[in-house]
């Protein structure tokens, strides 16, 4: 009995197989031709048509030959990331960082922007286009083809790419996805949107220091609090696609967000930090922070003490039902992880075979680098590029 959808044809048939032969390449390559049919049990014949297919597409390459084996030496296969480039926008309330990588996930540019999210939607939209566009033209000017955009948002974001809420933003009922295919002149690329959250979990579990974990937090630490639930080696979305919105679990004192969030920390570890108006960039005033705390400063530390302590309480409770193996602290959490770990660490406890608390080690701007990496997916899930004429 067959399960599950079927290919519905031999053009589907072949659409499959092509992303068979292009994920093994991409997990174990360099590969031989007969290294990826004896791995897929596709047929030899089978294989040679699929990469030479692939080949044409620019999606594969060969690369020398492999002499410590028996028999004649076997040309092998890798990934060709000359003629592709994929691109992630990472978008918070003070800054937008874009990343463009090749087909195997080697960054091409990493660019990042002053961004006042509160400005509103519309010039919102404008600004992440016009850095989008900037990108793509990179990558065209290199002899590169645009596979899509990924662009992560600290917020709730619903299948059609819609921004229902996002507070750090102040953005409410916005087609990001839509507004932006606009804005960009119907591009000739995919132009997807999703949380933040979910794709710095992504990239970490990708490229981070923990590539391949099946259960991962990532606790994106931006002018909003968020967490990507990485759970049997997927993505946690919940029914509606809103997972991981912890800033707003209540706690005693407060929400997450009110007690561990990073402007609550700034203001707490500085008092005039906020006395010429709100913060406009965030930046700053956490190395501000860092360099306080470096210098003993006491005021700094048990603000950093105690943002540590409500941060691991909240923790507490998700390490409780997801039993993850590492929980990521991401964003401006990062240069403050030394102070903020053993204090969340502590709080967490040992628990049932422990968990790794780590700062992250892909640095600022993982939702675009994880926003990149879903973009590549399309090509693992057999959406393959055309052809050119």
């Amino acid at each position: 009995m067959q399960s599950g959808p079927q290919p519905a044809d031999f053009a589907d048939v072949r659409a499959t197989n092509l992303a068979v032969v292009l994920r093994h390449v991409r997990a174990h390559g360099p590969v031989s031709r007969a290294g990826i049919a004896a791995a897929t049990g596709l047929n030899k014949a089978t294989v040679s048509s699929l990469v030479a297919d692939l080949i044409e597409r620019r999606l594969l390459r060969e690369t020398g030959l492999a002499e410590n084996r028996i028999g004649r030496p076997a040309t092998m296969l890798v990934l060709d990331g000359s003629a592709y480039a994929a691109i992630g926008i990472e978008v918070t309330g003070d800054h937008l960082t874009a990343v463009a990588v090749d087909l195997s996930g080697e960054q091409l540019l990493s660019w990042r922007r002053a961004f006042t999210g509160r400005a509103g939607a519309a010039r919102g939209v404008s600004a992440i286009a016009a850095l989008a566009g900037r990108a793509a033209s990179r990558a065209v000017a290199q002899g590169r083809r645009v596979l899509g955009l990924t662009v992560g948002v600290p917020g709730l974001v619903d299948e059609a790419g819609a921004v229902r809420r996002a507070d750090a933003l102040g953005w409410s009922g916005v087609d990001l996805r839509g507004d932006l295919i606009k804005a960009l002149r119907k591009p000739g690329y995919e132009v997807a949107v999703d949380n933040d959250a979910n794709l710095a979990a992504l990239a970490e579990q990708r490229y981070g220091g923990h590539t391949g974990a099946r259960n991962l937090i990532y606790v994106a630490g931006e002018t909003g609090l968020g967490a990507g639930l990485i759970v049997d080696g997927r993505l946690l979305r919940g029914g509606r696609g809103f997972s991981g919105e912890i800033g707003r679990l209540q706690l005693h004192g407060g929400t997450l967000q009110e007690l561990a969030g990073i402007e609550s920390l700034i203001q707490r570890a500085l008092p005039d930090a906020d006395a010429e108006g709100p913060i406009a960039d965030f930046a700053p005033e956490v190395e501000r922070v860092a360099a306080a705390a470096r210098a003993g400063d006491a005021r700094a530390l048990e603000a950093l003490r105690d943002v540590g302590r409500h941060l691991g309480h909240g923790l507490s409770l998700l390490t409780d039902v997801l039993d993850p193996e590492v929980i990521v602290l991401g964003g401006y959490f990062i240069p403050l992880a030394e102070w903020l770990i053993p204090a969340a660490r502590a709080e967490i406890g040992a628990g049932p075979g422990g968990v790794t608390i780590t700062g992250s080690a892909i640095g600022p701007g993982a939702a675009a680098t994880g926003g990149a990496a879903r973009v590549l997916d399309a090509l693992d899930a057999g959406v393959l590029p055309t052809l050119a004429a």
